[in-house]
């Protein structure tokens, strides 16, 4: 019970040493930190996705020819006198 009042008495002086020493200033410039990294991480999303899509089209081209090719070569097996 001592350790929780303890933590509860240091966590209001730490609020209010934040709000005493220019609080506002720093949440405005982390917020406009948070900004500026939320647009590039939209960015950097948006090229993931574009190449996620394109590597999903190249393995599905590629697992079709082998799938063909595989179908053409047991054909021919099946085909071929013994």
């Amino acid at each position: 019970m001592g350790k929780f009042i303890m933590g509860v008495i240091v966590g209001i002086l730490i609020f209010f040493l934040f709000v005493y020493f220019g609080g506002s200033r720093t949440l405005k410039k982390v917020g406009v930190g948070l900004i500026d990294t939320g647009k590039r991480m939209e960015v950097m999303e948006d090229m993931i996705k574009k190449k996620k899509g394109d590597v999903e089209k190249d393995v599905e081209k590629d697992v079709k020819k082998r799938v063909f090719k595989e179908d053409k070569d047991a054909t021919k097996r099946m085909e071929a006198p013994r």
